[in-house]
């Protein structure tokens, strides 16, 4: 009948996965990096626990403060350069490791931290290659500026990218939940028209019996003439406030409803014509329909009404089964499709039928129950107070 709703996130959040996958990268690199420095540098076995950790373990800070953790890692760089002997074989001035650090941390500044911050990387990493690396002078610092201006580029138009899409995702969720309002509000007025006109009715008649009440009963004393014009009076008084109240609820431009409104013994018709326009239904009625009190009988009216054009909508092709029960003091209805392949996406016709079809019955005291069923179908199940 409508499709199912999106279950919500369940098990790690990504956060977490990231955070994990952050953990094993380092313990990687640094298990890399400890053996590997007795080949690049000369150090001494006490150190090299300690220099392979400020090699690695700065990429730790990639998602909490990539900035800290640049500067963590640009400045030992610094020192290997300065303060330790590369090996004979080795031309750089620290491991290859510390280089995917720093590349890493860049990126990950630019994609985070302010402005000034990145521009601060960008420049300060640039000098650091171009002074440390072999074949230094005034032509590679443009190449590495070149190079990491380009990096760091990259990484703030992801960030752009990013900031857009959340914004887009934000406006979305403030979008769905304005037209969900709006749906209910709708529905509300719509309820509030349809009570009118059954309220109207009824005031109507009270009208009509009071002004014609001293024609139709003989010898009728002044006094209860009087009062039969009172009562006539009032009851006009009473449907004219409630005729300038739904003048308020309509929307602007919508005209009056003068059309009878639908009751309970209206249902057989209208899955008849349901069947005629091609949706495979089937009905059953136990007891009086006619004895179903307008206000209730309406609401049975709408929800058999809503609830086979969701059935239309969201499970085309599937049998649906209408049975509508009248017992003393109550009225039930069930609506029930059967499963089919074709099934819409979650949300798709708005999906605020089943809240309108709630806000209706709770309206007049009953109960609505609506949830998929064991074999894969739908059901809806009502139940409404007759007094």
């Amino acid at each position: 009948m409508t499709a199912p709703l999106r279950p919500a996130a369940r098990g790690i959040p990504a956060r977490t996965w990231f955070d994990f996958a952050t953990v094993l990268v380092a313990l990687i690199l640094y298990s890399i990096a400890w053996p590997t420095l007795f080949v690049t540098h000369e150090v001494s076995p006490v150190t090299a626990p300690l220099l392979s950790a400020l090699a690695a373990f700065p990429i730790l800070f990639v998602r909490v403060n990539p900035a800290l953790g640049w500067a963590i890692s640009a400045g030992a760089a610094l020192l290997f350069s300065i303060g330790l002997q590369p090996g004979a074989d080795n031309d750089l001035p620290f491991q290859v490791v510390h280089v995917i650090v720093l590349f890493v941390l860049l990126f990950a500044v630019a994609l985070r931290a302010a402005v000034p911050i990145v521009v601060v990387a960008w420049a300060a990493t640039s000098m650091l290659f171009a002074t440390t690396m072999p074949g230094s002078d005034t032509g590679p610092l443009w190449g590495w500026a070149m190079g990491f201006g380009a990096l760091a580029l990259f990484g703030y138009l992801v960030r752009i990218l990013l900031a857009s899409r959340r914004k887009l995702e934000h406006q979305e969720e403030v979008t769905e939940l304005e037209r969900a309002r709006r749906a209910i509000l709708e529905e509300k007025a719509r309820i509030a028209r349809d009570l009118h006109d059954v309220v109207a009715h009824h005031m109507s008649m009270v009208v009509v019996q009071a002004q014609t009440a001293p024609y139709r009963i003989d010898d009728l004393d002044p006094a209860s003439r009087a009062e039969f014009e009172s009562i006539g009076a009032t009851a006009r008084t009473a449907l004219n406030e409630i005729r300038g109240l739904l003048g308020v609820l309509r929307s602007d431009g919508q005209l009056p409803e003068h059309a009878p409104q639908p009751r309970a013994s209206d249902v057989p018709a209208l899955c008849a014509s349901a069947l005629r326009a091609g949706l495979p239904v089937d009905w059953t009625v136990t007891g009086d329909l006619e004895s179903v009190p307008e206000t209730s009988g309406l609401v049975v009216y709408r929800v058999v009404q809503e609830s086979m054009a969701n059935c239309a909508r969201h499970a085309p092709g599937a049998a649906v089964h209408v049975a509508v029960a009248v017992d003393p003091g109550e009225v039930s209805v069930t609506v029930h499709n059967a499963a089919t392949a074709t099934v819409s996406q979650p949300g798709a016709g708005g999906g605020h039928g089943i809240d309108g079809m709630r806000t209706r019955v709770v309206a007049v005291g009953g109960e609505l129950h609506a949830a998929p069923t064991l074999s894969g179908g739908f059901e809806v199940s009502v139940k409404l107070p007759t007094h």
